[in-house]
């Protein structure tokens, strides 16, 4: 059988983190704006995690920001994460560019003691929709087609059965959605680039990007999706994968039917 093609190209990616290593750390605000959700999360759980784990190529950020002394490791394919060794797993920001997200979180799950907690951040959705519509019409209006320029992003009720085939109890997949502008649509590209979240898709197009391409997608972008005080608008949608790895004191869903008590009772009506 032939082995599943990669939809990313780890090459490309380790070649945009490296060019991106070194910008301006106010263009990784993404990040610190998801840390500080996770932050927000955990505050909410009522437990001391003594061996955290966080995922990514931005992760010793991560632990600055959450305030964590955490072992940090690359979020390569097979993951450095011995079985059932960490209480608490955080994969930051980069499953969104993962070849088998899946197996990712099943690595999670087993690297997880029994109720150990893992909160997975990832762009979604809605993320870039306005530049990926900008390309899509100018590829169509001047070269006659279309070629993968921004890689696909899940929705949440796929990415919320993610957990489950991977095995997680207790999951919890919701998303926030983020509006931001910028001056161009050249300066979110060039944003973009600084955060090393361009494109990576391995069926990309290597050729250069066309001058009139670009032109019209720029005019599309400007016409379609400009906003007060002459700015562009900018979509970031970021998905919170939350899993528990079973265990016998977690609390479990009654059995359908189990129920003592019917709604109309509860809610002091007469059944009809």
């Amino acid at each position: 059988m032939q082995p599943t093609p990669n939809l990313f190209d780890p090459t490309a990616r380790q070649q945009r983190r490296a060019r991106a290593a070194n910008s301006d750390p106010s263009s990784w605000f993404l990040h610190e704006i998801a840390a500080d959700h996770v932050s927000e999360r955990l505050k909410e759980i009522n437990r001391v995690f003594t061996d955290p784990v966080i995922i990514g190529w931005k992760a010793s950020l991560w632990a600055q920001k959450l305030n964590i002394d955490a072992r940090c490791i690359p979020d390569q394919e097979v993951l450095d994460l011995p079985e059932g060794q960490a209480d608490l797993i955080i994969h930051a920001l980069n499953l969104h560019s993962a070849n088998d997200p899946v197996g990712q979180l099943i690595q999670m799950r087993r690297g997880l003691r029994p109720d150990g907690l893992m909160i997975a951040v990832m762009f979604a959705g809605e993320t870039l929709h306005e530049l990926r519509d900008a390309f899509t019409q100018a590829e169509a209006q001047v070269e006659g087609g279309i070629s993968p320029r921004i890689a696909p992003m899940g929705e949440i009720r796929a990415l919320g059965s993610l957990l489950q085939r991977a095995g997680f109890a207790l999951p919890v997949a919701d998303t926030i959605l983020l509006d931001t502008s910028y001056k161009t649509p050249l300066h979110l590209m060039h944003e973009l680039r600084a955060m090393g979240e361009t494109n990576i898709v391995a069926e990309r197009r290597k050729s250069g990007l066309r001058r009139d391409t670009l032109a019209a997608a720029i005019d599309h972008y400007n016409s379609h999706y400009s906003i007060e005080n002459n700015r562009i608008a900018a979509s970031f949608e970021l998905a919170f994968l939350t899993g528990w790895h079973p265990a016998d004191n977690q609390q479990k869903p009654l059995r359908p039917g189990s129920a003592t008590v019917s709604l109309a009772d509860f809610l002091n009506t007469q059944s009809t």
